[in-house]
């Protein structure tokens, strides 16, 4: 596990895309995080949360801790705070108390809802995407679903496709269409 050595705080996400989002987030507002001794830290899904927090958190090497997860995984994350003694939160509103940001349903879904599913088609036709998106939407499975859900799923379709998406689409959002998630957890860590 690999975390700057000066660091004094980390963000936990689930994964690459996440630390995309979130980096690319405060390079638009002209923070530098590592400076800050702030490190953005993909655990590789919310079943590895417990060994991290137990890890760089009071337990461990003393770090303070925020953390972004999606809304299915609410009662795990919970549940593996409360393990690790970091903090009991029996509400969503308990676990952001403990720095604990929900994405609902995911981040893909909170860039997609705030930019609105013209727009991401935007950001995909300016990278040259726009044809493979048409081929997907005439897949059978997808006929049947709305372009949001249609967005959504596409990220997902390509190594590495999710993790360039999560950046650009931070970076095509006007400042006040920011989900509060993102912003919270930077905020958390930044106090």
């Amino acid at each position: 596990m690999l975390v700057a050595a000066h660091a004094v705080a980390v963000i936990l996400v689930e994964g690459w895309s996440d630390q995309a989002a979130l980096e690319a987030l405060a390079r638009r507002r002209g923070w530098d995080l590592r400076a800050e001794g702030i490190v953005v830290v993909p655990i590789g899904g919310v079943t590895n949360l417990r060994k991290f927090v137990r890890a760089l958190g009071p337990q461990g090497l003393g770090l303070r801790l925020a953390g972004l997860y999606d809304a299915a995984e609410w009662t795990y994350v919970r549940r593996a705070l409360e393990q690790v003694g970091f903090g009991v939160s029996r509400t969503e509103a308990g676990t952001e108390a403990l720095g604990f940001f929900v994405c609902n349903a995911d981040l893909e879904d909170e860039l997609i809802r705030a930019l609105g599913p013209a727009a991401v088609e935007r950001v995909i036709e300016a990278e040259g995407e726009l044809a493979s998106f048409r081929s997907f939407q005439a897949q059978p499975v997808q006929r049947g679903r709305d372009l949001a859900a249609q967005l959504r799923r596409f990220m997902g379709t390509r190594a590495g496709r999710k993790i360039r998406y999560g950046s650009l689409l931070v970076e095509a959002l006007e400042p006040d269409r920011v989900p509060s998630a993102l912003d919270r957890v930077l905020a958390q860590v930044r106090a």
